[in-house]
C-alpha cells in the first residue's frame, strides 16, 4: 500500500487541512468500525501505539492518540495552526511536524518565496525528510494552498522546488485555491501570476479551485434546501458539512467550501485506500490526463453536493449525477467544459455503481463532448466501492480542458489592470531587488 504526505501551506491551505482530517477520520471510521490499523488508514495516518502493529492488532475505538496525520502544516502566521492544535484534532498532528512564524507574509509573494524560502528551507527540508522516512511506500505529496495570499502563494510554491530537488520521483499534486475577482487582498493578481510561473514548472498535477465557484455552489445549495423543494431535511453527514456543524443560511460558508475542497481530495484517493472493481493509481491520472508537462491544470468536479433523507436513488437520478459533473454549475472553477475541447478525461466513481452503467453514461455523453483529434478515446475510469460519509454514490470527474484558458485570461486581465497603475508594485520589487542584492554580494564574497 503506498502513502502520501499533505502539505498544508498557510491560513488557507491549513483551514482545508483541518477539514480534510476531519473527514478522513470520519470516512475511515465508518468503513472500519472495529478501529484495525489497516493498510487503508495507513495511507494517510502512522501509527506511534508501539503496541498496536500492523498485523490487525486492534486500536481502541475513539483512540486518536495512537494515529499521527502524515502531515506537515506551514504558515507564517501561527493564529489557525494555532487554533488547530487547540480544537478537537490536536492529537493527530504531531508537534515536530509543524512550521510557524508570527510576522506573516504581509500577502506578499516575494516575502513568502524568497525571505521566509530561504529563512526556513533546512527546517521545512528536514520536516518533509522526516514524513518521508515514516513512510514504507511514498508515493505522493499533496500541497494545498492558496494563490492570493503571501504565504500560500509564495512559500507554497517555493516547497514545490524543494521536493522537486529532494523527491524526484514522488508525484507532487497540488491544489490550488484562487482569489475570485471580488477578493480583498489587493495584491493577489500579482502573487498569483508569479505563483503560477512556478506551478507550472514544478508540479506533476494542479487542481485549480475557484473561490468564486465554491461560494456560489454553495449558495444554490442553501437556496434549494431553502426552498424545500429537495424535500424536509439535508443529511448531517451530507458533503458539504462537517461533524456536526450543517450548512446555515446568512453564515459566511468557509466551512461548505472548505469541505469541497477535502472531499476532492478524499475522492481523488478512494482508489488508492479502498478496494474497487476498477482502482485507479495517482500515477496513473498523471500519465493518462497530462498529454505534455505543462499542460497539467486539471477541473474538477463533484457530484452529488447533497445527499437527501432518503437514499435509494432510482436509476434516472444515477444518470443525472453523470450530466452534472459536466454541468457548468458544478465544475469547482468558473468553466464550461462541454463548450471547450477535451485533451483527457476520468471518471472517479465511488459507492454502488456498476461498469455496465459508467460504460452506458460515457456513450450518452460523448456526442455532446469535444475531444482533441489524436485522443477520441482519452476516457480514464475507476470505481472504489466505498462511498463518501452520507452518500449511496458519487462521482469526481477530472478533466485536461481548454475551459481553464478564461480564468487564467481573467487573472492576466486583472495584474496588468493593477501593473499599469503601478499599484503596490514597489512591495514585490522592493523584496525581490534585497533579495538579489544579497545574493550578489554572497557571491563577491566566496570570489
Amino acid at each position: 500500500m503506498t502513502q502520501s504526505v499533505v502539505v498544508q501551506v498557510g491560513q488557507c491551505g491549513n483551514q482545508v487541512g483541518c477539514c480534510f482530517w476531519d473527514l478522513a477520520l470520519r470516512e475511515h471510521a465508518a468503513v472500519n468500525q472495529k478501529g484495525i490499523y489497516d493498510e487503508a488508514i495507513s495511507s494517510f495516518f502512522r501509527n506511534v501505539d508501539t503496541r498496536v502493529v500492523g498485523d490487525g492488532s486492534s486500536i481502541s475505538k475513539g483512540k486518536i492518540r495512537s494515529l499521527k496525520a502524515r502531515a506537515v502544516l506551514i504558515d507564517m502566521e501561527e493564529g489557525v495552526v494555532n487554533e488547530i492544535l487547540q480544537g478537537p484534532l490536536r492529537d493527530v498532528f504531531d508537534s515536530k511536524q509543524l512550521i510557524t512564524d508570527i510576522s506573516g507574509s504581509g500577502n506578499n509573494w516575494a516575502v513568502g518565496h524568497k525571505v521566509f524560502g530561504n529563512l526556513y528551507r533546512e527546517q521545512i527540508l528536514e520536516k518533509l525528510r522526516k514524513s518521508a522516512e515514516h513512510c514504507d511506500c511514498l508515493q505522493c505529496f499533496f500541497i494545498i494552498h492558496s494563490m492570493g495570499g503571501g504565504t500560500g502563494s509564495g512559500l507554497g510554491t517555493f516547497l514545490l522546488k524543494v521536493l522537486e530537488d529532494e523527491f524526484p520521483e514522488v508525484y507532487r499534486f497540488v491544489t490550488s485555491v484562487y482569489p475570485s475577482s471580488e477578493d480583498d487582498v489587493i495584491t493577489s493578481p500579482y502573487n498569483s501570476i508569479l505563483a503560477m510561473k512556478e506551478l507550472n514548472e514544478h508540479a506533476d498535477c494542479v487542481l485549480p479551485i475557484d473561490n468564486q465557484s465554491l461560494f456560489d455552489i454553495i449558495s444554490r445549495i442553501d437556496l434549494v434546501v431553502s426552498s424545500g423543494k429537495l424535500g424536509p431535511t439535508v443529511k448531517q453527514d451530507s458533503l458539504v458539512t462537517s461533524s456536526a456543524r450543517a450548512l446555515k443560511r446568512h453564515k459566511k460558508p468557509f466551512d461548505a467550501m472548505n469541505n469541497i475542497v477535502a472531499n476532492l481530495l478524499l475522492h481523488l484517493t478512494s482508489s488508492a485506500r479502498f478496494e474497487g472493481s476498477l482502482n485507479m493509481d495517482l500515477n496513473e491520472i498523471s500519465m493518462n490526463l497530462v498529454p505534455f508537462p505543462q499542460l497539467h491544470y486539471l477541473v474538477s468536479s463533484l457530484t452529488p453536493l447533497y445527499t437527501l433523507a432518503d437514499v435509494n436513488i432510482p436509476p434516472r437520478r444515477l444518470d443525472q449525477m453523470f450530466s452534472d459533473a459536466f454541468n457548468k454549475d458544478h465544475q469547482l472553477i468558473q468553466a464550461d467544459p462541454k463548450h471547450s475541447l477535451y485533451l483527457a478525461c476520468a471518471l472517479m466513481v465511488r459507492g454502488n455503481v456498476q461498469i455496465s452503467d459508467l460504460r452506458r453514461n460515457i456513450e450518452r455523453l460523448k456526442p455532446s463532448l469535444q475531444f482533441v483529434s489524436w485522443n477520441q478515446e482519452g476516457w480514464k475510469t475507476s470505481l472504489c466501492s466505498v462511498p463518501p460519509v452520507g452518500h449511496s454514490h458519487s462521482l469526481l470527474a477530472l478533466a485536461n480542458n481548454t475551459c481553464v484558458k478564461p480564468t487564467f485570461i481573467e487573472l492576466r486581465e486583472r495584474f496588468m489592470r493593477l501593473y499599469k497603475k503601478k499599484e503596490d508594485v514597489h512591495k514585490e520589487i522592493d523584496v525581490l531587488c534585497c533579495q538579489a542584492t544579497a545574493q550578489h554580494r554572497t557571491v563577491q564574497t566566496f570570489e
